[in-house]
């Protein structure tokens, strides 16, 4: 099967997906190589609303975030991919500039005095696209999949082995190992999934510790956060983690106090100072594409990211 490929896309979380139906829709035979089935990769765990988080939000991010934007702002009318345009606040524990990505939003403004919170100095109120995970996961690998494109379940120990005249590393935390590149630093992620019992605005406190506070609605559930410890790998959910996210989420919107709790959901964010998508020249007319580390952000880079290596490969 992989001797057939024009391209390996190693990795079927968001980024290797999408970058493996970038390739495909522009033609190439594209196959798709993963230890793990997308519904046990990191980004199935994630919340998740469009912004860049955990990762560097300048120079190139800026770029890759705005076309993030407009594919996901588009794909927002198509119900299989589970995307929805969502108004909510972000609130900040001291004043400070907005962050540069929130002028890339149309729908984006100050909050009032009257509307922020007690014990917060200030914040945002804007609209951004909310992808349900699991879903939308499932539409990136249908769409492949109706390209043209595979996926085979196979562990890869070797890059530069693959069979192909151009391989893409979408590994995400594997790099570290893979490449090697021990600047990928994981930082562990703890979410509670609970039914939604009507909350229709998203919630963000952000923290620059390994504790903070977020409710995205998804229709019928909520994903209630979070952490951030960095340097663990634990995959294990932690019940008194889990106790304090629902206390804290419940204590900003009292309509999720007492909420079922549905699902508690780990994982490991792949975070590097700034995300990379370099190519590598391996001879003999073969290229190795590096596009992994994109930190909590790999739904809002991922369009960005493949749309650019797509194009310097054609």
């Amino acid at each position: 099967m992989t001797q057939q490929a024009d391209a390996i896309v190693v990795g079927a979380g968001v980024v290797g997906l999408t970058t493996a139906i970038s390739l495909a829709e522009a033609g190439l035979a594209t196959r798709v190589l993963a230890a793990d089935p997308p519904e046990r990769t990191t980004s199935y765990v994630a919340g998740a609303v469009w912004g860049p988080s955990r990762t560097s939000a300048a120079g190139r991010t800026l770029e890759w975030a705005r076309v993030g934007l407009e594919v996901l702002s588009g794909l927002a009318g198509d119900p299989g991919a589970a995307i929805r345009q969502v108004s909510g606040i972000m609130v900040e524990h001291v004043t400070r500039p907005a962050p540069d990505w929130l002028a890339i939003l149309p729908d984006q403004r100050p909050l009032t005095r009257a509307e922020v919170p007690a014990g917060f100095a200030g914040g945002w109120r804007y609209t951004a696209p909310v992808v349900a995970m699991p879903a939308y996961l499932a539409y990136l690998a249908g769409r492949f999949q109706r390209a043209g494109g595979s996926i085979t379940i196979e562990p890869v120990t070797a890059l530069r082995a693959l069979p192909a005249p151009l391989i893409v590393n979408c590994t995400g935390m594997g790099a570290r190992d893979l490449v090697p590149d021990p600047q990928v630093i994981p930082v562990r992620g703890q979410v509670v999934v609970v039914a939604n019992p009507g909350l229709t605005e998203f919630y963000r406190a952000p923290s620059d510790g390994p504790e903070s506070v977020y409710a995205y609605p998804h229709e019928d559930v909520v994903v209630l956060g979070g952490t951030a410890d960095e340097g663990a790998w634990d995959l294990t959910p932690n019940d008194h983690v889990t106790q304090r996210i629902l206390r804290d989420c419940a204590i900003a919107c009292p309509r999720l106090a007492g909420a079922r709790i549905i699902a508690v959901r780990v994982g490991l964010r792949p975070c590097r100072a700034e995300a990379r998508l370099e190519a590598e020249d391996l001879g003999g007319g073969r290229v190795l594409w590096h596009n992994y580390g994109h930190g909590g952000a790999g739904v809002t880079l991922s369009w960005g990211c493949a749309r650019e290596l797509a194009r310097a490969i054609r």
